[in-house]
């Protein structure tokens, strides 16, 4: 691999003259620079990213670490995250697993931004107490290296449970996410809430996996069980979806003999007749909020946590009871 210092060699000039050319610097005339420049592209110089990262402490690239990419809810996340980062000079690398943990440490990335359950608590609190700067988006961390960008679940699942309730519905299911997801957990803790809240609820459980397939396995379930309407609240649009199509497919109606309503607002609910009611917040808005904390972070600014606000979209998928 050529270095700088065979440019330097090549040119007979320092390998500091060759470090000031390389980075713009006018410590070193145009007609030098050029000759430099020059020979770079002629021997197929590439700069070490690492060592450059070594030097100046920063790579100007943040980490945004998912658990997985399927499904429609990533693109205006990915989308708000990656247009302040570029705005301030920034790069982001998306990854999944975990062997890409090791590029925080490693400084691979200046900060990172976590909504990745392959991420333990103590992990990331480990990586805080070594000066790594983290946003979470899927957990709650008390530390001054990390700040928190969350989802308001609780208002989200309580304008659900809340609306099935109000249009007369008290049979009612609940699909829940993966185990270990942040977002599931907090929804279905205040699904629980809601309902205990109101007299003469019937609320069943069902686990699923955030994917259409476990809500065509809960439709399955709820068909097989049926007697009369029932309202179920799927804790996230993908699984809603998958239910959705899979009643469509019988002699049931969304609507008449079950009521769904799901969580995220993802595009194709738009598109869905009868429309699905849902829980909406601005993906984009999250990621965004996301970056700028995370920025804010790494420039040494007081930070407060951020919390991305909800709004229920009744949609026509939910009738009275």
């Amino acid at each position: 691999m050529v270095s700088i210092k065979d440019i330097a060699k090549q040119a007979g000039v320092s390998i500091s003259t060759v470090s000031y050319a390389l980075n713009g610097s006018p410590k070193v005339t145009d007609e030098t620079s050029a000759r430099i420049l020059a020979i770079a592209e002629q021997l197929n110089y590439v700069p070490n990213a690492a060592a450059r990262s070594l030097k100046t402490r920063e790579s100007k690239i943040i980490g945004l670490y998912l658990t997985d990419f399927s499904g429609a809810f990533y693109g205006d996340l990915l989308q708000g995250v990656k247009e302040v980062l570029n705005q301030k000079g920034y790069d982001m690398v998306v990854c999944s697993g975990k062997q890409s943990h090791r590029l925080l440490p490693e400084r691979m990335v200046d900060g990172a931004i976590i909504l990745d359950a392959t991420f333990s608590s103590q992990e990331l609190l480990k990586y805080a107490n070594l000066g790594h700067k983290i946003v979470v988006l899927d957990r709650e961390l008390g530390h001054p290296n990390v700040n928190q960008v969350l989802l308001d679940n609780k208002a989200g699942a309580t304008l659900a449970i809340e609306h099935l309730i109000e249009q007369g519905h008290r049979k009612l299911y609940v699909v829940t996410g993966p185990k270990d997801s942040y977002d599931s957990k907090q929804r279905l803790k205040a699904v629980r809430q809601t309902v205990a809240r109101f007299d003469g609820v019937e609320l069943t459980e069902i686990v699923g996996d955030f994917n259409k397939a476990t809500g065509e396995q809960a439709a399955e379930r709820i068909m097989g069980e049926y007697t009369s309407p029932v309202a179920v609240f799927c804790l996230n649009d993908e699984m809603a979806v998958g239910l959705y199509n899979a009643v469509k497919a019988t002699d049931y109606a969304i609507g008449e003999h079950i009521h769904l309503i799901g969580f995220d607002n993802i595009e194709l609910t738009e598109y869905m007749v009868p429309r699905l009611a849902t829980i909406d917040y601005s993906k984009r808005k999250w990621g965004a909020l996301a970056s700028e904390q995370l920025l804010k972070v790494l420039a040494g600014e007081p930070v407060e946590h951020e919390r991305v606000y909800v709004t229920l979209v009744k949609g026509d998928s939910v009738g009275k009871a």
